[in-house]
């Protein structure tokens, strides 16, 4: 191989990897979010049973050039599912986020990280069951799960609401009907 088409390809190899580079980049303020980013997640819920097995699966991805985080998500294969956009808000000096469901209602909230964990609150606009608030905790664990649990602020109480425990799996499809 001559000299100057070495030189092309190593040209061509460094571009690439700036390239890839930059579609991995993410804003400063979502770094936090990188280990969940580029993965689809499947876990089933803690009441899920053989008689009526509670699946969910949820993909993370980088969005609006590293801007934002994505994340879509479907139970049971549609039979119901969300969609969450995440930025930083400059103004508030927090990670927001707005979640807007199949079921027709939506929700708006902050993260933050406190040891190893991020914390959301968020406030849902139209929910039918009463639930005005949810809190929730996600983690990466030692072993590679996700670990996600939550509460809902329901007619006034606040109840436990969903805990699952995710595994990452590229076969599994976030499905809207």
């Amino acid at each position: 191989m001559k000299k100057a088409e070495k030189s092309i390809i190593t040209l061509f190899i460094l571009s690439l990897a700036g390239w890839v580079n930059a579609q991995n980049d993410l804003a400063e303020n979502l770094k936090d979010l990188k280990p969940f980013i580029g993965k689809t997640w499947k876990g089933e819920f803690k009441n899920s049973t053989k008689e009526k097995p509670v699946f969910d699966a949820a993909r993370w991805e980088r969005a609006l050039n590293g801007q934002a985080v994505r994340v879509l998500h479907s139970v049971n294969n549609g039979e119901y599912g969300g969609e969450s956009i995440i930025v930083w808000e400059a103004k508030q000096k927090s990670l927001v986020f707005y979640y807007f469901t199949t079921a027709g209602f939506y929700t708006n909230g902050t993260i933050k990280f406190e040891n190893g964990k991020f914390i959301s609150h968020e406030y849902v606009t139209g929910n039918q069951n009463g639930i005005t608030e949810v809190k929730g905790t996600y983690e990466i664990t030692m072993d590679g799960k996700m670990h996600g649990k939550s509460q809902y602020l329901q007619n006034g109480k606040w109840i436990d609401g969903h805990e699952v425990i995710y595994v990452e799996d590229q076969t599994a499809q976030v499905v809207f009907k």
